[in-house]
Order: C-alpha cells, then sequence, then structure tokens
C-alpha cells in the first residue's frame, strides 16, 4: 500500500485517477480547489481517501495538503501533478496576465508541489513523481503556444529532477496523453479574449467556437489512469510515458521529422567548431 497525492481530481484524468488508485487498495489524498466535488470519490474508502481542498497555486494551501497527508498516512510515496488547464490563442493575441496565471497553474503549481513532498521523500529513500504533461509538448500545434510551452517547461524539469533524484530512490515519470474523453476541450479549456483575423487558418482553428473534438476523443481517462497505476506500482518506471494511440503515433513522426532534418543541417550544424 502507497500513499498517493493527486492534484486536480474534480474530472477527467485526476478523478479517474483517484478512483483507480483507491480501488488498487493505496491510499489517496483526494485534492481539488472546491473539495465538495470530489467527496463522491472518497465515500467508498473512508479508510484510505482523505479529501483536502488545494489551489495548487497557493502556498499555503500547498504546504498544508502535504503535512495532513503526513499526519494522516505517515507521508507521500506518489505525487501526481495534475491540476492544470488548457488555453489557446495565437502568440500575439494572448493576454499577459492569461500567460502568467497559465504558468502559475500548470508550471508554478508543480514546481511547488514537488518542493513539498522531496523533503520527505528524500528521508525515506523512496518516492514516485508523475507529472501530466501532454503531447502538445511535443507536436506543438498552432493555436496552443502558451499551454505547449508550460507542458515543455514541465518536461524540462522532470528530466533534470530525475537525474538528481533517481540516485536517492525517487522516480519521476513524465507523461504525455494525448486526446481523452474528458472536459478538457469543454469547461478547462480557455482561450484569448479577441482573435486576430491574419490567424483564422492557423490559430483560428483552435479555438473553442471551432472545436470539434471535445466529445469524441478516442481515448479512455479509466483505463489512462490504470496504466499510470501499473507504472507506479513497476520496479523501474520510465522518464516518459505515452498514453493513447495519437500520442504513440505522433511521438513518432515528430522524432522521424527531426532526425530528417537533422541530417538535412548536418554539415552546418559541425561547421561551428573552433578549427585546430
Amino acid at each position: 500500500m502507497a500513499t498517493w497525492l493527486i492534484t486536480g481530481c474534480s474530472t477527467g484524468l485526476g478523478r479517474a485517477l483517484a478512483q483507480a488508485v483507491l480501488e488498487a487498495g493505496h491510499n489517496a489524498v483526494v485534492t481539488a480547489r472546491n473539495a465538495g466535488s470530489v467527496e463522491d470519490i472518497a465515500a467508498a474508502h473512508p479508510d484510505t481517501s482523505l479529501v483536502l481542498p488545494l489551489d495548487v497555486t497557493d502556498a499555503a494551501q500547498v504546504a498544508d495538503a502535504v503535512r495532513q497527508a503526513e499526519e494522516r498516512f505517515g507521508g507521500v510515496d506518489v505525487l501526481v501533478n495534475n491540476a492544470g488547464y488548457g488555453y489557446r490563442a495565437a502568440v500575439e493575441e494572448a493576454d499577459d496576465g492569461d500567460i502568467r496565471s497559465l504558468f502559475d497553474t500548470n508550471f508554478f503549481g508543480a514546481v511547488d508541489m514537488i518542493k513539498a513532498v522531496l523533503p520527505g521523500m528524500r528521508a525515506r529513500k523512496s518516492g514516485a513523481i508523475f507529472n501530466i504533461s501532454s503531447i502538445g509538448a511535443r507536436i506543438t500545434p498552432a493555436g496552443s503556444g502558451y499551454y505547449s510551452a508550460t507542458k515543455a517547461a514541465l518536461e524540462g524539469l522532470s528530466g533534470s529532477l530525475r537525474n538528481e533524484v533517481q540516485p536517492l530512490g525517487v522516480s519521476v515519470t513524465a507523461v504525455e496523453p494525448g486526446a481523452f474523453r474528458t472536459d478538457f476541450a469543454g469547461r478547462s479549456l480557455t482561450q484569448s479574449a479577441t482573435p486576430i483575423g491574419d490567424y483564422a487558418d492557423t490559430a483560428g482553428k483552435r479555438r473553442k467556437e471551432n472545436d470539434t473534438m471535445d466529445g469524441n476523443q478516442a481515448g479512455d481517462p479509466v483505463k489512462a489512469a490504470r496504466a499510470i497505476v501499473t507504472v507506479a506500482e513497476s520496479r523501474n518506471p520510465p522518464a516518459l510515458l505515452l498514453l493513447g494511440t495519437d500520442a504513440y503515433g505522433a511521438f513518432g513522426m515528430v522524432a522521424d521529422a527531426q532526425l530528417a532534418e537533422r541530417e538535412q543541417w548536418k554539415d552546418l550544424s559541425t561547421s561551428t567548431d573552433i578549427t585546430g
């Protein structure tokens, strides 16, 4: 039995993951900005669950959530940084305040959670951290530049953190889901207030009013949640976990294109060393 702390459990993957963790017999600290929205998840597992309000942009709530998890269950064994939301806008269109709020939640909120649980994990010489990224960090679609940037930043952090804490018994896995049937493209998606006409055929096609994906995604969040539990229970969690056939395929296409471009520009790339 391990103790999980999962952020953003009110809907989607976070909700499915909290249910999967409890059904697997683990302890779960189930959090959401509105704690009332997740009380039903814990109701069937009163002895192994703890419901807490948690806004990851609130440093006091972050510290309190970890403290209560430690008091109730003795420590956090698995942290899942799932809280976050989508934002669509051309790079030029985006509002500065929107951008900073997005990074505060999607990136800096995860950073604060990581820093809060690591002292306990280091002391116990064990632990696992899952940072929920997105295939968007790799495919960088037009109209999702800032969202993709938050996830790319989280993946860069995850890689360095893995190198730092793996010798201490702590694993770090970045998770790249594709499109899953959650409310990500619905309630959890925001966008710039004022579109610019010149981007109608690029970023404009991804605006909420033009989106046709919501409700039609191929991914099953219940299966994704079970996959994460399987990885957490494995002996050697991967640095990167792709979820969904679309994510798996897109990863390969991007990698192949990057390798081809690398070879195309090889001579110029390797011409910049100091001669002699």
